[in-house]
């Protein structure tokens, strides 16, 4: 922790004007006494200002040019970064970002950034020119009811996970 110990910059400045032990101190922040050598050599050198937590150093963000570059590639699209077709999903594009960047973010975090820069999700506005009716009625009627689970039939259940069989 960088800035101090859980934000509480003047409470460990009362432990240290206590002349609390740095193990006391470990122990009741639940902290390595190492830190708190680190924030008790910090208070002596900057005060209170040395020990107040500077908060979280949250996630990396892309700056103009970064953005800029990551903007051009996705316009190049999915094929031209190895993807087998030309859907730019958050999963793929958090990918991109970790290889152009080496930084890292959540599919949310990638939402959330690709929504600040003016993204925005999309669907087709048109069915693929090589969509089928005919083929996908035909599939619909002869092939999912061979793939499709039979349900189970209605009846007294067991509790047991093995098979009333296999016993």
């Amino acid at each position: 922790m960088p800035g101090g110990p859980r934000g509480s910059g003047s409470g460990c400045r009362q432990r240290f004007e206590d002349g609390q032990k740095n193990m006391e101190i470990a122990a009741a922040l639940r902290v390595s006494e190492r830190s708190v050598e680190r924030w008790r050599r910090a208070w002596r050198e900057r005060g209170e200002p040395g020990v107040l937590s500077r908060g979280s150093p949250g996630r990396p963000r892309l700056g103009p040019a970064q953005m800029e570059r990551l903007e051009r590639e996705l316009e190049r699209g999915p094929l031209a970064h190895g993807w087998v077709d030309q859907r730019w999903t958050l999963a793929r594009i958090k990918t991109l970002i970790g290889r152009l960047f080496h930084v890292s973010y959540t599919v949310e975090g990638t939402w959330l950034l690709l929504k600040r820069h003016g993204w925005s999700w999309q669907q087709p506005a048109r069915r693929a020119i090589e969509w089928d009716e005919d083929a996908v009625e035909l599939w619909k009627k002869e092939v999912w009811p061979q793939v499709k689970q039979p349900r189970r039939r209605p009846g007294p259940g067991s509790s047991s996970r093995t098979r009333p069989g296999s016993r």
